[in-house]
């Protein structure tokens, strides 16, 4: 395959998560960059304002790993998948495509990867009056206390057989998983990984210390 540059020998990339697909930034390669992409395994790009080449992370130390490189049907723009080592945007924002323009809010349907995503927006860049960062803020106990909160209010739904009102606690109760997950550090996909390892569905499984 021979890839096709611009009159400046440059090639868009577009470069997503690996593991949550999130879209991270749009920069650009040439010939050099893209070798040494290849080389190391990690995202090295061509400033078009600097007009030098730039590895991610080089300063700030959020190193982008290449899991996977595509080429679009004409050649000329590329799909890069990575794993990365901190937040993707300068701002420190998990992603650099934070303003949205438009969207039909109430049509969306919200995947548990991007809200963790979010949440662990509201953990590396507090907002204030963001109750996700007042959590955060406040610290472990205080996020415990309110999953242990909501699973209450979840038993108490569904003691009463309400459907909408277990439907709301259980939202409420996921959410604080998820300020939890990212709070110690843990993936969604790492709960993934312990779900399809124990055959959850067709197995009761005991949780044991391990020694």
């Amino acid at each position: 395959m021979e890839l096709k540059f611009d009159e400046q020998g440059l090639i868009p990339v577009i470069v997503q998560d690996a593991q949550t697909n999130q879209v991270l930034t749009l920069a650009y390669m040439n010939q050099e960059s893209l070798t040494l992409t290849l080389k190391d395994r990690l995202m090295t790009f061509y400033s078009r304002s600097r007009q030098e080449l730039w590895r991610k992370g080089e300063t700030s130390g959020n190193y982008q790993h290449l899991v996977s490189l595509t080429a679009d049907c004409d050649q000329d723009a590329l799909v890069a998948k990575v794993t990365k080592d901190g937040p993707a945007c300068h701002t420190g924002s998990e992603s650099c495509f934070t303003e949205q323009l438009f969207g039909e809010q109430e049509q969306e349907k919200v995947q548990l990867t991007d809200l963790y995503q979010l949440i662990k927006e509201r953990k590396t860049s507090p907002k204030e009056g963001s109750y996700t960062s007042y959590l955060f803020d406040k610290g472990l106990e205080k996020i415990l206390k309110k999953i242990g909160e909501e699973s209450t209010e979840v038993v108490i739904g569904a003691m009463k057989a309400d459907r909408q009102e277990t439907v709301f606690e259980a939202a409420d109760l996921t959410y604080h998983m998820l300020v939890l997950l990212v709070e110690m550090g843990i993936t969604v996909e790492e709960v993934q990984q312990e779900l399809a390892k124990r055959h959850v569905v067709d197995h009761k499984v005991k949780q044991e210390t391990l020694k």
